[in-house]
């Protein structure tokens, strides 16, 4: 987790008077921002690496100057597992934390306030935006964001019209990490793992249809309302570089994860659960992106015509 303050701004304003003194950043070489944050980002990367690092919990604070452009930053390493933990709220006032059902039906909505809001502030300015939802917003705005959707503040829109994009993106997919259970549940995990297996494309489709009626309904409006909107997202790969593979790869481990019992009953570290488990969560994920559109009310009618036991 990384806080960073802005570079100053350095260029001139309009209606500023030339100096006469030298201005020392006129000798500035070019491209000094560039190669500035390129050593922010390594600075980064040992201290990730640094066994020392992976061994605190404190924050470490570090400065670097380039051509008269200061950043200051802080991090801490906090692992896979826990970062990736879900912990309930202690307020069920809130979003955060909280069941969607919960949430669904204080709002008397199909799908949460903030998921809506935030998937259309996306579509809005960000669809574009290169690498959006792999790139990673500033932590203390995706906090503040989520201050203010937490205590359901009136002035939500107004911030969200003014925040980063990128924040935005990662307030979105914070709050599907932060949710008491993924958004694909617990008790449906282990099915999903055994349907993506599943080599025979009839069997497979009739497992994975079949997986998706058997979600709570606010679990499976949720789901088609976001599935729908990663693949708008993919539309503009040519712009924004985002594949659905690549979608695939940043939210299907967050919407599909085995529960904490079953993660400490079948393995024994953080990369185990990686290498086992998150190639087939990408799949799951990836499978539904590529499948043609799904219709809530066609699944609800099928749903006759199957057993609900999973």
């Amino acid at each position: 987790m990384t806080d960073v303050l802005p570079q100053p701004d350095c260029s001139p304003k309009a209606g500023d008077e030339p100096l006469e003194l030298e201005d020392s950043r006129s000798k500035r070489p070019p491209n000094t921002g560039a190669r500035l944050w390129g050593r922010v980002r390594n600075r980064l990367l040992r201290h990730k690496l640094d066994p020392q690092t992976v061994e605190t919990k404190n924050w470490h604070t570090d400065v670097i100057e380039m051509n008269g452009i200061k950043v200051e930053f802080s991090m801490k390493f906090t692992s896979r597992d826990m970062s990736l933990k879900r912990t309930p709220s202690k307020k069920q006032t809130g979003v955060f934390g909280v069941k969607i059902s919960v949430v669904t039906k204080r709002e008397r909505s199909k799908v949460p306030y903030i998921v809506r809001q935030c998937v259309e502030e996306v579509e809005k300015r960000g669809i574009e935006e290169v690498g959006i939802y792999r790139i990673s917003g500033v932590a203390t705005d995706i906090q503040a964001l989520k201050a203010v959707f937490d205590a359901n503040n009136k002035d939500i829109l107004l911030m969200l019209s003014d925040m980063d994009i990128n924040a935005i993106a990662g307030t979105l997919k914070l709050y599907f990490r932060e949710l008491p259970e993924p958004l694909l549940t617990d008790r449906l995990y282990p099915a999903f793992m055994e349907g993506i297996a599943l080599s025979d494309p009839a069997a497979k489709e009739n497992c994975m249809m079949h997986l998706l009626r058997s979600l709570p309904d606010p679990n499976l409006i949720t789901f088609l309302f976001l599935l729908e909107h990663l693949k708008r997202v993919a539309d503009k790969e040519p712009v924004n570089k985002m594949s659905l593979h690549n979608l695939a790869t940043v939210f299907g481990p967050t919407l599909l994860r085995p529960s904490e019992v079953e993660s400490k009953a079948h393995l024994t570290s953080a990369a185990d659960i990686w290498s086992h488990d998150v190639m087939a969560q990408v799949q799951v994920l990836l499978y539904y992106l590529q499948h043609p559109p799904i219709s809530f009310a066609e699944l609800k009618r099928n749903t006759l015509y199957f057993s609900t036991d999973v």
